[in-house]
């Protein structure tokens, strides 16, 4: 890889394909894989990322929103893709796209029905999903006569498959509440399947929940992390490689003396005379304020620089006063080695948050 000249977050689609290939060899072979790719593939770029996928042969996508499941089909994306929260004033150009909606209430079930029958649909393909314990989105276990009689008399929808989804499946301490969901998620697919006339694949588990509870697979299981690097354990995170680094440079070098201010708001001062860089990457690039004033820290020449005073719009600054280092400069915000799980953590957040915030406006260089 050549220096690093601006912020850039270099993606590397050779550990995307490892991790896919981990996930895979944690499956019967018959174990479909649908990948989640929304979120801009949480961060990363979700044309380059499911074209990708799309090649190694994943089975499905999955998104949150309509206009993500748009983007990917204007994009040549032709795999089924499953739309997570979709919205009834969207219910038309997910049909135009041959989008799949999850459809998790009754007016979401009636009003979807409405769209596709006046468009003239048949057998129009549709999730249903169910609350297990998450008690977020999803039917009760109690509705499952009532959505069968209605998509059984129903010939413009067809139930492809229903689901779930784990709330806690990454952490071991609250195994018995995920065995308590996988077993009611287990009761429902029974219940369904003995009044439904169609013949739905059933899917449950997160990355956690592939990789900690394989009795839990069914017929697909969904990836959201894992395939971008994370396993949210350390001993799953040393079988998964993070697949994008956020790199910089420092832009200037400043030395200031004892009582000197720093940045907005005079956030740092200085105790003793410091050299600090500035670096252009902030708050408008998913740095976000709360990684300020020694929360976080990033790396010159392999060694740590505390971001210090408050992270500015396009901007932060770090201390360098013990490192030997230039204008000019590649600054690590997290990589492979300095993870964004361990950026995130200094600041008492996910790597979910700092790599999804990712802004759309930082170079992306893709590596295959």
């Amino acid at each position: 890889m050549s220096k690093t000249q601006e912020t850039t977050l270099e993606i590397d689609l050779s550990k995307l394909k490892h991790n896919f290939e981990f996930i895979k060899s944690n499956l019967h072979d018959d174990t479909k894989v649908l990948a989640v790719v929304k979120a801009f593939a949480y961060g990363s770029d979700s044309e380059i990322i499911a074209h990708y996928l799309q090649e190694l042969d994943i089975a499905y996508f999955a998104v949150a929103y309509v206009s993500e499941g748009i983007q990917l089909r204007k994009a040549g994306i032709h795999k089924p893709i499953l739309v997570l929260h979709p919205q009834p004033v969207n219910f038309k150009a997910l049909i135009e796209y041959r989008l799949e909606p999850n459809l998790y209430n009754f007016r979401v079930l009636n009003e979807f029905i409405a769209v596709a029958t006046d468009l003239k649909q048949t057998e129009y393909p549709i999730h249903i999903k169910f609350n297990t314990g998450l008690n977020r989105l999803g039917f009760n276990a109690d509705a499952v006569n009532t959505i069968t009689n209605i998509t059984n008399t129903c010939s413009t929808i067809k139930v492809t498959s229903i689901f779930s989804h784990l709330a806690a499946s990454e952490d071991l301490n609250e195994r018995e509440f995920t065995v308590q969901q996988i077993e009611c998620f287990k009761a429902i697919k029974i219940a369904f399947e003995a009044k439904s006339t169609s013949k739905p694949f059933a899917h449950l588990t997160n990355t956690s929940g592939i990789l900690n509870y394989p009795e839990a697979h069914f017929d697909m299981v969904r990836t959201g992390i894992g395939l971008y690097g994370f396993g949210n354990s350390v001993i799953h995170n040393k079988n998964l490689k993070p697949i994008a680094a956020l790199k910089s440079i420092i832009s200037q070098i400043h030395t200031i003396q004892e009582g000197e201010n720093l940045g907005y708001n005079m956030a740092f001062t200085a105790k003793e005379t410091t050299k600090t860089a500035t670096i252009p990457i902030g708050h408008a690039d998913g740095i976000s304020r709360q990684y300020g004033n020694g929360k976080a820290c990033v790396f010159i020449n392999n060694q740590k620089a505390p971001i210090i005073g408050n992270v500015c719009m396009d901007m932060i600054m770090v201390d360098i006063t013990t490192i030997d280092c230039n204008e000019g400069d590649e600054v690590i915000i997290y990589d492979g080695q300095h993870t964004a799980s361990d950026f995130a953590i200094s600041a008492k957040t996910i790597s979910y948050e700092i790599i999804t915030a990712t802004s759309k406006r930082i170079k992306r260089d893709i590596h295959r």
